[in-house]
């Protein structure tokens, strides 16, 4: 039986009298648009500028083609591959009553040849069987991709600008101390407050005072460095705000994030993360979610070979990389409770490769653990929560 959130098939079924089935080969200059339409043997090939009411008006004039063939159309389905452009066109298609769905690219079964022929016509090709196979109801041709919303696009934002500061933060840091380190000056913290007063204090190995083009430079790493550490603080007192403002006993999201930053271990910044990027998400079950996640095996099966390649590596890389270091944290700060049990006795023999396999497995389980308490409010076995203050 489908369910509401089930995008490996479609809930119509396909009636190709009565419907144009159309995809789109996009790019940053231009759209190839390739059409099937009933009664006319040809299938149409049109490329416009990326322009979205030329668009529409183009499956006007396929579906006035349909009905002087004698074929009146009931239904326009349209379809994308997720790339650049994002969702916003598919939003904008299934307001003016157009089917639109986006298709993940790497779900779309290409030969394998080293050198194979590809062009936009070829893809659009390749695309529309893919996309026929699934309007049937037949499985893996392709999958689709969940549209969000414009406000929960707009949700992932601030955690993600704070991940990309975080990371511009650290890097300036490191070339500041490089900097310093190859004129041979030590023990300096160039995150000091007060650093750049004290520049013109600093003398190299040699006992000469820093060259004027690298303390200038300095200077304006620090200018920089400044910047981002407030810009930086300015996210998270905005987060806090929205979640102090928030109702407690509401539901949505920040209902979520105050659930989970419960959690002793896991912080508010982590809370945001993963209520934004995953657990939020309307997926089908807990192995749904670890799949999104990419926590999943990829195993390499044939004949009498069996062996595991590791992780997927599919899905969302921003929450795996955060689980696999929330899965380290989670042993420190829980100790007693059933999923660290669980770890410490199958990773008792102490050795390296099976604590970095086992540490997955704890990652998958924690994801889903939690997928279930932000869900239903069930608190993991053995769990130590935050007094409510």
């Amino acid at each position: 039986m489908l369910q509401s959130n089930d995008l490996s098939r479609p809930f119509t079924a396909l009636n190709q009298d009565s419907s144009l089935i159309v995809v789109i080969e996009m790019s940053q200059s231009s759209w190839l648009v390739a059409g099937m339409i009933p009664g006319i043997e040809r299938q149409p090939l049109k490329k416009l500028e990326p322009d979205e009411d030329q668009l529409l008006k183009l499956l006007s004039r396929w579906r006035h083609e349909a009905r002087h063939a004698g074929h009146a159309i009931e239904r326009v389905v349209v379809a994308y591959e997720a790339r650049r452009d994002g969702f916003w066109l598919a939003r904008w298609l299934r307001e003016r009553g157009v089917e639109a769905y986006v298709i993940h690219p790497s779900s779309v079964a290409v030969s394998r040849e080293h050198r194979r022929a590809k062009t936009d016509r070829l893809d659009s090709e390749l695309l529309m069987r893919a996309f026929l196979g699934w309007l049937r109801g037949e499985r893996r041709h392709c999958s689709m991709a969940a549209i969000p919303t414009i406000e929960e696009e707009d949700a992932k934002r601030p955690n993600r600008e704070h991940e990309k500061l975080v990371g511009d933060r650290t890097r300036l840091v490191n070339r500041m101390k490089s900097t310093l380190a190859r004129l041979g000056v030590r023990g300096f913290k160039p995150t000091l407050r007060r650093a750049e007063d004290k520049l013109t204090e600093l003398r190299t190995a040699e006992g000469t005072p820093l060259p004027e083009n690298t303390r200038d430079e300095l200077r304006r790493d620090m200018g920089r460095h400044r910047l981002v550490r407030e810009q930086i603080k300015e996210i998270e007192r905005q987060r806090l705000h929205k979640l102090e403002a928030a109702t407690p006993a509401g539901k949505g999201p920040h209902a979520m994030i105050q659930l989970i930053a419960q959690v002793m271990g896991i912080g508010v910044e982590t809370a945001d993360m993963l209520v934004n990027e995953v657990l939020s998400r309307h997926l089908r079950d807990g192995k749904a979610v670890a799949r999104y996640a990419g926590l999943t095996g990829s195993p390499d099966e044939s004949g009498k070979r069996r062996r595991e390649k590791g992780l997927a590596r599919a899905g969302n890389a921003r929450v795996r990389r955060g689980m696999i270091q929330l899965a380290w944290r989670f042993l420190r700060f829980q100790k007693e409770s059933a999923l660290a049990q669980w770890f410490c006795a199958r990773a008792a023999d102490g050795r390296s490769s099976t604590r970095k396999t086992m540490i997955v497995a704890l990652a998958r389980k924690l994801l889903i653990a939690l997928w279930r308490m932000a869900k239903t409010g069930e608190i993991p076995e053995g769990v130590i929560l935050r007094p409510v203050a």
